[in-house]
């Protein structure tokens, strides 16, 4: 199922360890309309923007999958309203503050460990949250702001 022009919906239900667990994976109405409004509205003006693929890393997560991955308890991801992503030839980073500079409709925008951007779209009247994802003695910290890792 096509969610935007450069998008699929199969792109957003793959998970390594879905599979390896046996953990169904399979999203909603209401979860495949989140993922087409992400899409439309925050991933596909970024490709364009870009003029490079966008690669989905970790889209829609089911309640199951999220806890077997270690997701949080209030994750966008498992509303369809997330995604984790890769721009080959650019830092994750340059990626968050690109999506910054575009003002696209994001509640949060997470440069993740310098490996990957965490996107997800706004309801309305929510606010960007920009943040990074570091280590710090094995736990997960977020530093306040888009920085280097």
């Amino acid at each position: 199922m096509q969610l935007s022009e450069h998008f699929e919906l199969a792109e957003f239900l793959v998970s390594e360890t879905a599979a390896r667990r046996g953990i169904a994976n399979e999203p909603t109405l209401e979860v495949i309309e989140n993922l087409r409004r992400l899409c439309q509205s925050v991933l596909e003006p970024l490709r364009v923007k870009l003029a490079r693929p966008v690669v989905i890393t970790s889209g829609y997560r089911s309640p199951e999958l999220n806890r077997a991955v270690g997701g949080s308890k209030t994750s966008h991801h498992m509303q369809g309203r997330a995604a984790d992503l890769i721009v080959p030839g650019l830092s994750p980073l340059a990626v968050c503050q690109t999506a910054q500079q575009m003002k696209l409709p994001c509640v949060q925008i997470i440069h993740e460990f310098g490996r990957w951007a965490h996107l997800a779209v706004a309801q309305p009247n929510e606010r960007t949250q920009l943040l990074t994802a570091k280590l710090t003695q094995g736990k997960t910290v977020y530093e306040a702001g888009l920085v280097h890792v």
